[in-house]
């Protein structure tokens, strides 16, 4: 592919040569390549189709997982989150001892290859909350938990400049990746003063269901606030709030 410069940027189709914009810019390349048709009934193509047909198993896991945690990964990830969360569980379907290649799935994979995953690239939670929490999920009664030690949010929050308070978000989901639906738990602390006053022991905890059987996932989240004549708006559009996987559980 070939990057566009100039004042003026190209989209379409123009004698055989494809102009785009992408998160890298406006690119161009030349159409060509197999036919969709043969790729889908020529033997030589077999490979290929089970790549593909495993692709689309984790971009429709991707999706399921977005869906799930939307609520607080509107405000907390980077332009590549789609991409990078469905290489990550690309990665897991390619886990699975169970299944044939193409058929293989996310449910059947490894998915604690998912635990760590960051949202937003932006803002990590790991190099953003360096407070000590140990997360538990208690399946039969479907509570799910995270314990923070005590601590001075200005020592132990690294806050873009301009915070002046924050929040902390746990949410629980369980995900059905056969049937694409989820169900979602979520449990918030007050919006806190990013000062050196300390924050004692806690625990957040989000409640799903009893002795369910499916995968579940925990996320970890840190909102940046900035305050204005006694009102709360979030600090850059929530450009550098945090939000990352802390827990995966199968059984």
């Amino acid at each position: 592919m070939a990057k566009q410069t100039g004042i003026i940027k190209l989209n379409g189709t123009i004698g055989g040569i494809s102009f785009y914009k992408t998160g890298d810019g406006y690119l161009a390349r030349e159409k060509g390549g197999v036919s969709a048709q043969r790729i889908a009934t020529d033997p030589a193509f077999q490979r290929t189709r089970e790549n593909n047909a495993e692709f689309a198993t984790a971009g429709r896991a991707g999706k399921l997982v977005r869906n799930a945690i939307q609520v607080l990964l509107q405000n907390a990830k980077d332009k590549r989150c789609v991409g990078r969360l469905t290489r990550a569980l690309l990665g897991v379907v390619k886990t699975d001892a169970l299944n044939v290649r193409g058929e293989r799935s996310i449910q059947d994979g490894n998915m604690q290859l998912i635990n760590g995953f960051e949202f937003n690239q932006n803002g990590k939670l790991g190099s953003t909350f360096f407070t000590p929490f140990v997360a538990a999920l208690d399946r039969t009664t479907g509570e799910l938990s995270v314990a923070i030690d005590a601590y001075q949010p200005a020592v132990r929050i690294a806050a873009p400049g301009g915070t002046t308070h924050y929040r902390l978000s746990l949410a629980g989901v369980e995900l059905d990746f056969e049937q694409g639906s989820f169900n979602f738990g979520m449990e918030q602390t007050a919006i806190f003063t990013h000062s050196t006053t300390e924050q004692a022991t806690s625990t957040l905890t989000a409640a799903l269901t009893a002795d369910s059987v499916l995968p579940v996932m925990g996320v970890l989240g840190v909102e940046f606030f900035q305050e204005v004549n006694g009102e709360m708006y979030p600090l850059k559009n929530g450009a550098f709030n945090t939000l990352a996987v802390i827990l995966v559980d199968q059984v």
